[in-house]
């Protein structure tokens, strides 16, 4: 006897039965919204009572591409989306008119470094190896804008790795910086499930000085391991002059509304090299896993 072809499935997919659906004649029935197929009426997706199911959505979409892409963890950078690029740096200070606006942009003009700071980190560790399971480690994630975001993804494209970002509808637009990776570039609706997704596969996160939305992811990522919701992993402070000016830590451990020990859920630096050497020391050393070099060398 011969072998038999066995078909793989007997069901038409979705997509098949969608083609179908848009052959069909035209009549006053078939041309109610009610005779659509329920996944391509978008007027009922929209529907108040389904906000459930685009919640599901929107977290079931992104998980399953980064699992296709092999993703097993991330390192996380966020940051203002208004720190100039240190070749933008001086226009932005020459732009501005005199008094409060000049002395804002040449604040702005300082933190410049902290864009080759992301670049670099991100560089670090976009040259990670693959584990033992061919998953890959440590790779860089930004919210997909301008500035420290797209430094972060720069740096990763400098080495030829890929990276994530994670957009946001916005009353303005805002489009993905150039250097994400477009089959890893993703835009959300609901922040809540951007930021689950930020937060799923991270492994290590960098946090740059910015605005009310750096503020809150990183404290919700504090929350969340100060409250044992997540593991201990390296929370990364860039620029201790900035933090310490806009947020007293100490004062909240002081006022008794945080643990003094809550202080050490994160760590100040400066550059790049210290950032991915206590990165290193939490992770790769007992691990032996081969990753970049601690120092990074040229811009």
């Amino acid at each position: 006897m011969n072998d038999p072809h066995i078909p793989e499935e007997i069901f038409y997919s979705s997509g098949e039965d969608a083609a179908y659906a848009r052959k069909v004649t035209s009549t006053p029935q078939t041309e109610d919204p009610a005779y659509r197929l329920a996944f391509q009426d978008t007027d009922f997706l929209l529907r108040e009572d389904l906000r459930p199911i685009r919640f599901q959505l929107e977290l079931l979409k992104p998980k399953l591409l980064l699992d296709e892409a092999n993703i097993g963890s991330t390192l996380v950078m966020y940051g203002s989306a208004r720190i100039p690029s240190p070749d933008r740096a001086d226009a932005v200070v020459e732009a501005a008119s005199e008094g409060k606006q000049k002395r804002v942009a040449e604040r702005l003009r300082a933190k410049a470094k902290y864009y080759e700071e992301a670049r670099k980190l991100a560089r670090s560790a976009s040259q990670c190896d693959c584990d033992e399971d061919g998953k890959r480690q440590f790779v860089v994630c930004s919210g997909g804008g301008p500035s420290i975001m797209e430094a972060a993804n720069r740096g990763a494209a400098e080495v030829g790795a890929e990276s994530i970002g994670l957009n946001i509808v916005l009353p303005h637009e805002q489009a993905p910086n150039e250097y994400v990776t477009p089959s890893l570039s993703f835009q959300f609706h609901y922040f809540a499930l951007r930021k689950m997704h930020f937060l799923i596969r991270a492994r290590a996160v960098a946090v740059f000085p910015g605005g009310f939305g750096t503020f809150d992811e990183m404290f919700e990522l504090l929350t969340l391991v100060q409250t044992g919701k997540m593991k201990p992993l390296p929370i990364l402070l860039f620029g201790k002059e900035f933090w310490t000016r806009v947020v007293d830590f100490e004062a909240l451990a002081e006022e008794g509304t945080i643990s003094v020990d809550n202080l050490n859920l994160f760590r100040f630096v400066e550059t790049a090299d210290e950032a991915w050497e206590m990165i290193t020391d939490f992770y790769f050393e007992p691990k032996g896993w081969k990753c970049a070099p601690t120092k990074i060398g040229g811009k």
